[in-house]
């Protein structure tokens, strides 16, 4: 039935670069592939026996086709990986993670901050890394900030401080929302920082030794320790990150090592001459694949929205080199070099990339094999026709039914599927009745199930409780016509301990397994996950409430009406109480916006 469709469609191509698209009958994208000569690609579909068994599938398949025609090879290039990025197609060596990486962000301002940042970029702040995760992050602003004593407050805290904190009293912080030094003392600190995270850290260390002992010689032996603390916290973050590799600055190692026809990318970054930390990827693949074209379309992939260093350094020597070193400069916009050392410092960086590649894969593959046999076990324990592939767990927190927040968490033969959690905000309706969070979560999952905007069908559900919770689910489901879904239940023994935990099924009697069954233990684990992934969303949305002032609401009422306010009155709950007149002593604060702050919490309530 493919090769059909594919022939009309070669009638009309033009012999140019471009991307083209392969369809099934849904609509659903079977694969996206780039092309020299479009005409001539897509005319080797049309001789299915010359394929693999495979292709030969995806021709049979295949009911529709789409084309994007582009100027270059390169642009072909870029454009498919972006495409394969985003529609995921099912014949493509596909990246699975793509979670964005943590970048350090020095925030603009007069005073600014150093924090963490994911996700789009403010081109009014400037970004070091990727580092390769969260807590190589932490680590390093942790030492920033005790080294260059910068603030660590958010802007509204800032804002409305009277008095200095206790990063002050502990030497972590210079104070500069009281004043306690001027814009530019906190702006030398402020360059210190940036010189460190750019390379230069020898040199600021150097400073310090010296101002260390100049306090040293004039005996002022407090001041001298504060200098030698700073000293430990860079030498701490030095010994972790520096390198000695002359020529190195800014690089990217990807390492491939494959066994049992899985394939692991060991990625390492190195900015400034510094390790920003490496990790592990497990591309989607078929078995057949070779790891030079794995690894090739690895590459197009993590950079499609990725920055791009002035080295990748790769382990395998891809075809078509040359292209995807033009792509790759195309949109860096700077020259970039792809390179496979075969002896010399890079070498031995990318040899010692790939055994972290054999070892990460080694433990994936263990671990693979622990899941799947749980997931056999767990179909034999609930009496399911089927192994499941896709477990989804579901819980819910809340603190006397404010800030009550729901979470799903995923598990696979290949673990937690941490890019498929959700968090669900409750409504007031139901916060505080675990069953009603429940029906109100569990409603909007099948709603969107439905709709096909939340994933696949779960091939079983666990949810957190009793037969309460079970009825809930098992009536909602029946409310939104879903296809039959297994539910269990979990819930606690009668002194909520772990070993004591019955099972609920609908139709069935409550079975409760020994304490010392492996099914028992990864059971709960999988429920652990979930209640620690609701905990600490619920956590966030509780502390943000917390920070969260009503003055911050008020239109017109920026950080330096806010902070006057607040020296004025000592606190938003007496500025809410205060008269028009009283309002207007406030310096900043005219007659027309007294009224309006008087009108936000009287009028509107």
């Amino acid at each position: 039935m493919g090769v059909p469709i594919i022939s009309a469609f070669v009638k009309t191509l033009p012999p140019q670069p471009g991307v083209y698209r392969m369809l099934d009958a849904a609509g659903n994208p079977l694969y996206v592939g780039k092309a020299k000569n479009l005409k001539k690609r897509v005319v080797s579909y049309t001789q299915p026996e010359r394929q693999s068994l495979r292709i030969q599938r995806m021709i049979a398949l295949t009911r529709q086709m789409e084309f994007t025609v582009t100027h270059t090879e390169a642009e072909a290039l870029l454009l498919e990986a972006n495409l394969i990025m985003k529609l995921k197609p099912r014949y493509n060596i596909l990246l699975r993670d793509d979670k964005s990486f943590p970048y350090i962000l020095i925030t603009g301002g007069d005073f600014p901050q150093v924090v963490k940042h994911r996700g789009a970029k403010d081109p009014k702040g400037e970004y070091f890394g990727p580092f390769a995760s969260g807590y190589a992050v932490n680590e390093t602003i942790a030492v920033l900030h005790k080294a260059f004593q910068l603030r660590n407050c958010s802007d509204a805290i800032f804002a409305s401080r009277a008095r200095p904190c206790l990063q002050y009293q502990i030497k972590r912080c210079t104070a500069p929302c009281v004043q306690k030094v001027t814009k530019d003392e906190y702006g030398a600190q402020v360059d210190m920082a940036r010189q460190f995270l750019n390379g230069r850290s020898r040199e600021i260390q150097e400073s310090f030794v010296k101002k260390m002992e100049q306090a040293s010689e004039d005996r002022d032996y407090e001041t001298a320790a504060a200098w030698r603390d700073r000293i430990r916290a860079l030498t701490q973050i030095q010994a972790h990150q520096t390198i000695n590799i002359e020529g190195i600055d800014s690089a990217d190692i990807l390492a491939l090592h494959r066994d049992g026809g899985v394939s692991c990318v060991q990625v390492t970054f190195f900015r400034a001459g510094r390790n920003f930390g490496s990790r592990p990827y497990f591309p989607r693949h078929e078995k057949d694949e070779t790891e030079e074209n794995v690894l090739s379309a690895f590459v197009g992939q993590f950079y499609a929205s990725r920055p791009v260093p002035k080295e990748v350094i790769i382990s395998h020597d891809i075809d078509e080199r040359d292209l995807v070193e033009s792509a790759l400069r195309l949109k860096a916009g700077h020259k970039v070099e792809l390179l496979t050392p075969s002896r010399g410092p890079r070498r031995e960086l990318l040899d010692m990339a790939r055994k972290n590649a054999k070892e990460a894969l080694a433990h994936k593959l263990a671990a693979d094999a622990g899941h799947a046999s749980a997931l056999e076990r767990m179909a034999e324990v609930f009496g399911l026709d089927e192994i499941p592939e896709r477990v989804e767990v579901y819980d819910n927190s809340h603190i006397s039914g404010r800030h009550a927040l729901g979470a799903m968490i995923v598990a696979g033969p290949e673990g937690f599927q941490k890019n498929a959690y959700r968090k669900f905000n409750m409504s007031e309706a139901t916060a505080g009745d675990d069953v009603g969070m429940m029906r109100e979560m569990l409603s909007r999952r099948f709603r969107a199930l439905t709709r096909d905007n939340l994933g696949t069908k779960p091939d079983l559900v666990l949810i957190d409780g009793g037969q309460g919770q079970l009825n809930a689910v098992v009536q909602v489901m029946a409310e939104l016509g879903v296809p039959e879904i297994p539910v269990v239940a979990i819930a606690k023994g009668p002194e909520r301990n772990k070993g004591g935990e019955r099972f609920f099924m609908q139709g069935k009697e409550p079975l409760s397994l020994p304490s010392d069954d492996q099914m028992l233990y990864f059971l709960q684990r999988i429920r652990d996950e979930a209640h620690r992934f609701v905990i600490t969303s619920h956590r966030t949305k509780r502390s943000k409430a917390l920070i969260t002032s009503p003055l911050d609401t008020i239109p017109g009422i920026g950080g330096r009406r806010k902070k006057a306010l607040l020296l004025h009155f000592g606190s938003a709950k007496a500025v809410a109480e205060a008269g028009v007149t009283d309002l207007q002593k406030v310096e900043g604060i005219s007659k027309a916006m007294a009224q309006k702050i008087y009108g936000f919490f009287h009028d509107n309530g």
